[in-house]
């Protein structure tokens, strides 16, 4: 029964070790209006292939802002 109690610890320790080593890789990722759409921003598709190929972002995708949509692209902090 103690060596069962202990290898249950043990067990427990390293879920919880492996889980605060995948917290620490995920990077932070910030909204910036992109720089290179102009006009009305209707189709997030065409708002995300701008921002990976014009400026290097992770994604984009329109969303509104007083007085229609815009485009905003999502990189890395």
């Amino acid at each position: 029964m103690g060596k069962m109690v202990v290898a249950l610890l043990l067990l427990l320790a390293l879920m919880l070790s492996i889980n605060e080593n995948r917290v620490a890789v995920e990077a932070k990722i910030c909204e910036k209006r992109s720089k290179t759409w102009s006009g009305w921003c209707g189709n997030t598709s065409h708002c995300d292939r701008q921002c990976k190929n014009w400026e290097g972002a992770k994604h984009g995708a329109c969303h509104a802002q007083f007085p229609g949509r815009a485009c905003f692209c999502y990189f890395n902090c």
